[in-house]
Formats: structure tokens, C-alpha cells, sequence
């Protein structure tokens, strides 16, 4: 065919013409494999840019984002001028002229490398096309990219046909657009939006001359001309960006000279959170959509979601401030009490051998350390000890020590935790995730991922188990010693459990106070007579999904189990029966804000209504009955307007974990407290107990809530039954006054007042004389008048302010 074609010249050029068609053919057909990726009109017409997700709260405030580039984009119309007019005159002032590829900069750019003077001649929309669809990567470029030479210019050559498509399919200021949005401009800033908010706190429509002149001289090499780490060569950059856009007639003489003499004036937004979830709520959130987005084929690092998550902003606040306040105190309470002495003890009490070194085994790093000086085991030793500078978590913010790797396992092993949830059980909405002190020191999650030993807070199953087998809350079993015995295998042991003060006051109790005063030898008799394992079955069917093991003493809490599901279970209760899923997030909205899917939790009736609500009557002895472990709440600013609260304190054995579940007509929140290691405790019970470790947390919290109006949580007693209460329940408790006022009686016999209206009190209910129960063990004769049916036996009101008055004096003390 060419041999038909007589002039030579002419014939040349057409073989020329015919392999670069059949070369261009290969290119984009990726012939063999040898090419690599060319994207295709698909590709061109809906370009896959990676766009950052963002997680709000319910009320719509951000608090965070995920993202592998942290981009938000933006469009032309929002972009200030000046940032168009400093990148054309920098990057290509031909822009506006060319299709996609600038032969005439190519051809200048090649005499200008021949002569020594390196000078690209890349487009700005044949950078978009290396951008956004990675033509220089290894993975886009076939088997050719073995081949040296050949590999560049096959990359060049395949950059250069996507940036023909590119203009043929997208106008000159689209173009412009998506190069905005994709470049990088440091500090894990993608696209000029996310770096105006990072370098000066503000959008794109409004940066200066001077401003939009630094961001785009940073593009020619984000780290040396970066304005946080090298100001004055990023000021030097800027500077050049300003002569060009003075030498292209952008911005006059005038203008030019008054903008250089301007110095480098940074103002850093807080836009550059963590995209691995550098919170514990970011991370949850991350983990509970992992299933969505892989059966709904979205990236979460990728798609530019917006996530509105069951969080409240407010209570979410109230809920880390209380936690930063009480474990403070907490914090310096256990440092007062250990002193110099080391706080990791067995059961008896005794220091545990090789603690550190055990702790220091189990660093991922340690087993290479360990190779690298098998040989000079003192070098190892010598290095574990080095001091050096390091920043280590302290409630006061970052610290500045010098430690030792030694030295850190030690401060941090005494360093106490928590993790605390707020459900509103009513529709399901997780509304307080605190997941620990701070995620940046302590990535492990004590909200759902720690599982503790529940301690008393698990008794109410045992409770609820005896409510399902017929008795009620008036029934009456005696504080005596108690001997189970059991069968372990071929064998039978007997199992003795002890009160927390390790007496016995061999009162009759009902089984409200019994719970209230959480007396562990009648719920052992309680375990006993219905079963441990109903007593698991119900925990079970409330909401606690760890593995618990059957056992006699199940019911004091020796299996582990979560804050997250202590939550739920306890929301089965105010939910009058209905367990709950819970939900973290309510609603997501894809990139331009159509919202893609909504969640609702999932309800499944367990337990019938009026167990249910004679279960809140129970909770509610915590702070009625005497000796109710609950008490401590007075303290707090919580009984306006006749309202009520229920409640759990749980303190594990040697005081390592501490719990308190709270209950109002509106949430049911859980806390624990408690070192990360279980080695680690609390000396005694004045220091350890649940009811001073995780108690004022809930109780701070709640007081927090009840005095901004504008949560919308209010005070009030919980709601009456809606279904008729065949069983038994009002049984008060008759109290003496102690002859003299102590802190410990401020405590353990503290004055309720209540009218109780409920059309659903049987006649018999009338002949229930209540039990009389003095302060000492001889269990002397009351003078006070048989109650009337439904009123709790109470005495002056005034002997009750009298005794708020002293617990403030107290408090000052």
C-alpha cells in the first residue's frame, strides 16, 4: 500500500501516521498487557475522585471524617479568582489555549533540556489525568514499565491521550475544577478547599492575593515549600507565584509590591482529623457500617458520605466532662493511696513478680528487640531503662517526661480507664459513646470491645429470675450465712459467699431491699432456690451476649461482659420488656446529600410489662430503701420535681472494677472504671467500691442534663404501669432516725418521701403490716402508725433538710 505513495517524504509519513495509529489502538486497548491501564469513557465521563466521609452528630455537628486523602469538593463558582488566575500564570498560562497537551511548551520545554535547562512542560490537564486516574503508578503501567526508556514514554504518551479526552469532555473551567480538588497540598490536605480551612480557617471564596499565591506555589513541591515546617522558603515561593501573576497582567505593580512586603500570616483550622478513627465514636461508627458498606458497595474512605450518627452533641459534652472531673479526682486519689508502693497484687495481696517485664512482653515490638540484642541481654537491659523525651497522657493534657521504656509500662499500668453508654431504649438511639481517657493513648474501646467482671450490677437478673418464677417484691428471706453446694465434674464443692463488710445482721429482708442494700447472701439464696441457670437465661434474654459461665455465684458478676451490653440489658426494663438493638447511626447521605438509607432499631418483647415495670420498682430501692447502694446520689443536685432514678453499683472482687448503671424515665446509662490491667486496684473499699469510683460519674453526668433545659431530658418520676400489677410490691421498709447524725448515716439511712397513686394496689395489700427494721441488730419495736396502702413510712421532712445541710457541710470538708 505505502509503495504506491512516490514521494518519499510523504510516504514516510504516512507508515509514521499508520503505527501510531495502531500504536495509539494498543495503548488504549492495553494490547497484551503490556500497556497498563488507559481509562476509558466510562471512566472520563464519571471519574472516581476520592472524596473524605463525614460522621455528624444527630444535631448536625461534625466530628469527624474518614478519609485516605482528606478532601472536601468544592465547585468553580466557589473558588476565588485570584487562586485561578496565581495557578494559570504559574503552572500554564496557555491553558486556555491548547487542547489537553501544549505542543508548543513541549517542543520549547525539549530545546530548553537540551540546553541544561530542565523545564516541564506538563499541562494542567495533563497533571489532572496523573492525578486522578494514576497513570504513573506501578500498577497502571503493564509489563512495558520493565523497560526503562520505553516506560516514560509510554506513561507520557498515555497521559497525553487521557488529556485530550479529558477536554473533550469537559469544559475548560470543569477542568480547573477537578485539578483543584485533586492535587495535594501537605499535611494530608487534598484539594484547595480542605487547604484553605487548614492553613487559614476558611473557604476557598475567601482568600486573599497573598493567600492563594501560597497555596498554589506549595504545589510545585508540598513538603520543601510547606509554610508550618519551612516559612521562609514557602514565603520565597510565594513570592515567585506573585511575580508571575504581575508578569501576566493578573495584578498590577501597585498591587505586586504591597503584597510581597506582606509576611506569612497562618491561621490553622482544625481540619485534620484522623481518618482511622482517631476518636473511640469514630471508630465505633467505622466498625458498625463495616457490614453496610460491603453489602452496599460503598468506601467509606472514598465516597464522601455524611454520616448522622444517634449521638446527642450536648449530652455527649456533659458526659466527657463528667468523666475529665471525676477521673481526675480518681486518678489522684489512687496515686495518694499507693504512694511509692506498686498496686499490682494478687489476691492475697502480694506484689506480683515480673509484672513489668510480662508487660513489656506482650509490646509487638519487643520479640525483635529481644533478637537484636540476644547476645548483649545487658544492651537490652541498658536500652529498656535509657530515659528519653516522650509525650505520655495525663488529665492535665499531654505531658512532657523522660522516661523509659520501663518507665511508661509503669505510668501507664497505674493510669486508670473508663468507658461509658447512654441509651435512649425507647427507640433505640445510642446517645453518650466514651469509649476511654483518650484515644490517641488508649485505642481499646471500654464501651464495647473491654469485657469486665460485672460485679453487683449483674444481681438484678437474679432478681428478674425470681420475679418469672412467682415471687414478688415483698417476699422476705433472711442476711444468714449461706452454703451451696455444687458438682464440678466428679466432684462437689461448696461455694460459702460472703457480704461486702463480711457480716451477717440476720435481719429478714424483702427482696427489694435485699437488692436495693445489694446483700449478696440472699441473691445467693435467690440463685439457688430459682436456678443459675435462669439466672443466665434472663441475662441472655435481656441483652448480654457474652458466654456466661452457669455457676452458683453467677449472679455476683464473675463473668466479663461489656458496658454496651449491661446498657442494653438494663434498657430491656425502662423499654416495659422490649429488648432493644441499639443504633449509632440514624441516617447516611451520599456526596450531594440525597439521603441513602435510614436506620430504625429492632424491639423484641422478652419480658412481660408488669415485670418490667416491677423490675424499676426494684432499681428505685438503690435510693429508698435503707442501706441502698445508691445513696451516695444525694450528694448531687438530682431530686427536684419528685424525681426518680434507679440504679446498680458493682464492685468486682479486690476492688479492680467499678460499675454503676443508672436508670431515669428517659436513658439508662452504664459506667465502669477500672484499671486496664486487672492486677491493678484499688487498695479498700472506701477508695474502690462502685459507688465512689463510677457512681458520681453518672451522677455529675445527670446533673449536667437536668439543668440545660435545652436537652430536652427533664426530671419526673417514671411512668405508672399501663397493665394491671397482679403481684405484690408495696413493702417499705421502716426506718429508725440514728440518736446522732453521721456521714456514714447520711448514707445508709437517708429519708425518701413519696405518694404512690396506683389504681392497681390489691385490698390484701392493706393487711401487709411492713417490716420493721432498726438501725442496731436488736431489731427494736417502731412507734410509728401502720401505713396506708401505698405510702412509704417516712419521718419529718425536716430531719431530711436537715441532713442535706449537714452532707454539704460535709462536701466542704
Amino acid at each position: 500500500m505505502f509503495k504506491e505513495i512516490k514521494y518519499k517524504p510523504l510516504r514516510f509519513l504516512s507508515i509514521l501516521f499508520f503505527f501510531l495509529i495502531i500504536f495509539i489502538c494498543a495503548v488504549e486497548l492495553n494490547f497484551l498487557w503490556l500497556f497498563g491501564f488507559s481509562p476509558s469513557k466510562k471512566d472520563i465521563k464519571f471519574p472516581s475522585l476520592s472524596v473524605s466521609s463525614e460522621v455528624y452528630t444527630a444535631d448536625s455537628v461534625l466530628i469527624g471524617k474518614y478519609y485516605r486523602e482528606n478532601r472536601t469538593p468544592v465547585n468553580f463558582n466557589e473558588i476565588d479568582s485570584t487562586v485561578i488566575n496565581a495557578l494559570v500564570a504559574t503552572e500554564d498560562i496557555r491553558f486556555y489555549k491548547h487542547s489537553g497537551v501544549d505542543l508548543y511548551s513541549v517542543v520549547s520545554g525539549l530545546i530548553s533540556t537540551a540546553q541544561g535547562d530542565k523545564r516541564g512542560a506538563s499541562t494542567i490537564t495533563q497533571q489532572l489525568a496523573k492525578n486522578l486516574y494514576r497513570t504513573r503508578l506501578n500498577k497502571s503501567q503493564g509489563f512495558i514499565k520493565h523497560v526503562p526508556v520505553l516506560r516514560t514514554l509510554v506513561s507520557k504518551f498515555r497521559e497525553w491521550l487521557t488529556a485530550y479526552k479529558l477536554e473533550s469532555n469537559y469544559s475548560k473551567n470543569d477542568i480547573i475544577t477537578m485539578y483543584l480538588n485533586t492535587v495535594p497540598f501537605g499535611n494530608n490536605s487534598y484539594g484547595i478547599n480542605t487547604a484553605a480551612k487548614h492553613y487559614f480557617n476558611k473557604t476557598t471564596s475567601k482568600l486573599k492575593i497573598e493567600e492563594s499565591a501560597l497555596l498554589v506555589g506549595m504545589l510545585k513541591a508540598t513538603s520543601t515549600y510547606n509554610p508550618i515546617k519551612n516559612p521562609e522558603k514557602a514565603l520565597e515561593r510565594r513570592n515567585t507565584v506573585l511575580s508571575q501573576m504581575k508578569k501576566y497582567n493578573y495584578i498590577n505593580d501597585n498591587q505586586y509590591q504591597k503584597t510581597i512586603a506582606k509576611p506569612l500570616k497562618l491561621d490553622l483550622g482544625n481540619n485534620n482529623e484522623g481518618s482511622d478513627g482517631d476518636s473511640y465514636l469514630r471508630s465505633a461508627v467505622a466498625k458498625w457500617l463495616e457490614k453496610w458498606c460491603e453489602e452496599n458497595n460503598y468506601d467509606l474512605y472514598e465516597d464522601g458520605l455524611k454520616i448522622y450518627t444517634t449521638i446527642d452533641s450536648k449530652l455527649q459534652k456533659y458526659a466527657e466532662e463528667a468523666v475529665q472531673e471525676q477521673m481526675k479526682t480518681l486518678q489522684k486519689r489512687f496515686d495518694n493511696v499507693w504512694g511509692d508502693e506498686e498496686p499490682w497484687r494478687d489476691s492475697e495481696g502480694n506484689i506480683i513478680e515480673n509484672f513489668l517485664e510480662n508487660n513489656l512482653k506482650k509490646l509487638p515490638w519487643y520479640a525483635a528487640l529481644e533478637r537484636k540484642y540476644q547476645d548483649q541481654p545487658d544492651s537490652l537491659v541498658a536500652f529498656l531503662n535509657k530515659p528519653k523525651r516522650m509525650n505520655v497522657f495525663s488529665w492535665d493534657g499531654d505531658k512532657k517526661v523522660e522516661f523509659s521504656t520501663i518507665d511508661s509500662i509503669k505510668y501507664y499500668a497505674k493510669t486508670l480507664n473508663t468507658g461509658m453508654m447512654t441509651l435512649d431504649p425507647f427507640n433505640g438511639k445510642i446517645k453518650v459513646w466514651v469509649g476511654g481517657d483518650d484515644h490517641k493513648y488508649f485505642k481499646y474501646d471500654h464501651v464495647n470491645q473491654s469485657k469486665r467482671q460485672a460485679g453487683s450490677t449483674f444481681k438484678p437478673f437474679a432478681y428478674l429470675a425470681a420475679l418469672e418464677s412467682g415471687m414478688n417484691p415483698c417476699d422476705k428471706f433472711t442476711d444468714k450465712p449461706v452454703s451451696i453446694s455444687y458438682k464440678v465434674g466428679n466432684g462437689t464443692e461448696v461455694w460459702e459467699p460472703k457480704n461486702a463488710d463480711f457480716n451477717f445482721s440476720y435481719r429478714e429482708m424483702s427482696l427489694r431491699w435485699a437488692m436495693g442494700k445489694s446483700v449478696n447472701s440472699i441473691t445467693a439464696q435467690i440463685t439457688e432456690k430459682v436456678g443459675w441457670d435462669k439466672v443466665v437465661e434472663f441475662a441472655h434474654k435481656c441483652g448480654i451476649e457474652s458466654k456466661l459461665l452457669s455457676v452458683p455465684s453467677v449472679s455476683l458478676g464473675p463473668n466479663d461482659v461489656s458496658v454496651y451490653e449491661m446498657v442494653r440489658a438494663y434498657g430491656t426494663f425502662l423499654n416495659k420488656g422490649k429488648k432493644v438493638d441499639p443504633i449509632l447511626v440514624e441516617k447516611i447521605a451520599d456526596i450531594d446529600g440525597n439521603i441513602i438509607e435510614e436506620f430504625t432499631a429492632k424491639h423484641t418483647e422478652v419480658l412481660s410489662k408488669e415485670i418490667a415495670w416491677l423490675m424499676l420498682y426494684m432499681f428505685r430501692g438503690g435510693m429508698e430503701e435503707p442501706g441502698g447502694t445508691s445513696q451516695a446520689l444525694w450528694e448531687w443536685d438530682l431530686w427536684k420535681k419528685n424525681n426518680q432514678i434507679g440504679g446498680k453499683t458493682g464492685t468486682s472482687s479486690d476492688y479492680v472494677d467499678g460499675w454503676y448503671m443508672g436508670i431515669t424515665k428517659d436513658l439508662v446509662t452504664g459506667v465502669w472504671v477500672g484499671a486496664d490491667d486487672r492486677s491493678v486496684h484499688f487498695k479498700t473499699s472506701q477508695t474502690g467500691e462502685g459507688s465512689r469510683t463510677a457512681l458520681p460519674i453518672f451522677a455529675k453526668f445527670m446533673e449536667k442534663v437536668y439543668k440545660d433545659p435545652s436537652t430536652g431530658i427533664t426530671l419526673g418520676p417514671f411512668p405508672k404501669p399501663d397493665v394491671e400489677i397482679t403481684k405484690t410490691y408495696i413493702c417499705p421498709t421502716v426506718r429508725y432516725e440514728a440518736d446522732t447524725l453521721t456521714t456514714d448515716s447520711l448514707l445508709t439511712d437517708s429519708i425518701f418521701t413519696e405518694q404512690i397513686e396506683d389504681p392497681t394496689v390489691q385490698p390484701e395489700i392493706k393487711e401487709n403490716k411492713p417490716s420493721v427494721e432498726a438501725t442496731d441488730p436488736k431489731k427494736e419495736k417502731s412507734n410509728t402508725p401502720d401505713p396506708s396502702p401505698g405510702t412509704i413510712v417516712n419521718k419529718e421532712l425536716s430531719k431530711q433538710e436537715e441532713r442535706k445541710l449537714k452532707r454539704e457541710k460535709n462536701k466542704g470538708n
